[in-house]
């Protein structure tokens, strides 16, 4: 589950008939973040809240239920058998509570409203906030929240409302289309020592904990052998160590053409690029708001990347 999937439920249950509540649901939150995070202290850090707190809350759901949830080990905590029963039920009360928000929003017919959109950073940073400003004065009513993250997120569980992905999306409840292509090529800056000797190239390529990347395999794959002199994290910085004279980068191609200090390197071998895909899911697929963020989506992205 992710960081946005511990949701706050009304305070208290009871049965019907019964006087007294059966146990506080804020508890329950409680307890589905540590099972999450797999600590207390983890818990603390999701639900910001101290360390205390959240072992208080525990306590009283154990004591509410009358069985032990979790086993606190030193750094850790593990959950007991009735513990994974309880949160099987509690993440299946979890995904009926989202369906409930998804069923309201999807029949809101007002075109007003905040609405956040997944993408992962060479889109969010790189492109999609140069049409911010175009978006603005088409829509002034909706405040759109791009949550830049190379991460997939949930959209089940709320954690954004519609995603763009470099690959194609496989949910079985998510509404998907392809938008475009995003290429690559090879460049270095102009200053670059190596620039006219091929045999003597460097690369700039990913951190060794991102090696199953599509874009490293190829670049590692074209490297045969050269030097892999820089590893960073992210494109931008790709970008920026190339810009440096480091090495030799492998850029989408809206970037590397875009900059003048660079140049696009010649290449034999065969080339590489990203499907670029929107993603929602289906049971807001029809919701008026989303419909005019995914429609302004899919025009720019379509624009730039789709031919």
């Amino acid at each position: 589950m992710g960081s946005q999937s511990v949701r706050k439920f009304s305070k208290s249950a009871q049965l019907p008939g019964e006087n007294a509540p059966m146990f506080d649901w804020e508890s329950l939150r409680v307890f589905l973040a540590i099972a999450q995070a797999g600590s207390l202290s983890g818990a603390g850090r999701m639900l910001k809240v101290d360390h205390a707190t959240v072992s208080r809350r525990l306590g009283a759901l154990e004591r509410d239920l009358g069985v032990r949830l979790v086993d606190r080990l030193p750094r850790s905590c593990q959950l007991t058998e009735i513990g994974t029963q309880v949160l099987r039920i509690s993440m299946e009360i979890e995904s009926s509570a989202f369906a409930i928000e998804r069923a309201a929003r999807a029949e809101q017919t007002p075109t007003t409203g905040r609405v956040t959109l997944s993408a992962p950073p060479v889109l969010a940073t790189n492109f999609l906030m140069a049409t911010l400003g175009q978006f603005r004065e088409r829509y002034p009513q909706v405040q759109l929240a791009i949550a830049s993250q190379a991460q997939s997120v949930s959209l089940g569980r709320r954690e954004a409302d519609i995603a763009l992905r470099l690959y194609r999306p496989t949910e079985y409840d998510s509404v998907t289309r392809k938008l475009g292509s995003m290429p690559f090529a090879l460049y270095a800056s102009l200053d670059y020592a190596h620039l006219a000797s091929p045999d003597q190239w460097e690369f700039i390529a990913y951190e060794e904990q991102l090696a199953d990347m599509p874009h490293q395999k190829w670049l590692v794959n074209f490297a045969q052998g050269r030097s892999i002199v820089c590893e960073v994290s992210d494109i931008t910085t790709q970008h920026a160590a190339a810009l440096a004279g480091v090495g030799v980068a492998g850029l989408p191609t809206f970037i590397g053409d875009a900059d003048p200090q660079l140049r696009r390197l010649p290449f034999e071998g065969e080339g590489f690029c990203r499907e670029i895909w929107l993603v929602v899911h289906a049971d807001l697929r029809h919701s008026p708001l989303l419909r005019e963020v995914m429609g302004f989506i899919v025009e720019v992205v379509g624009q730039r990347f789709g031919g």
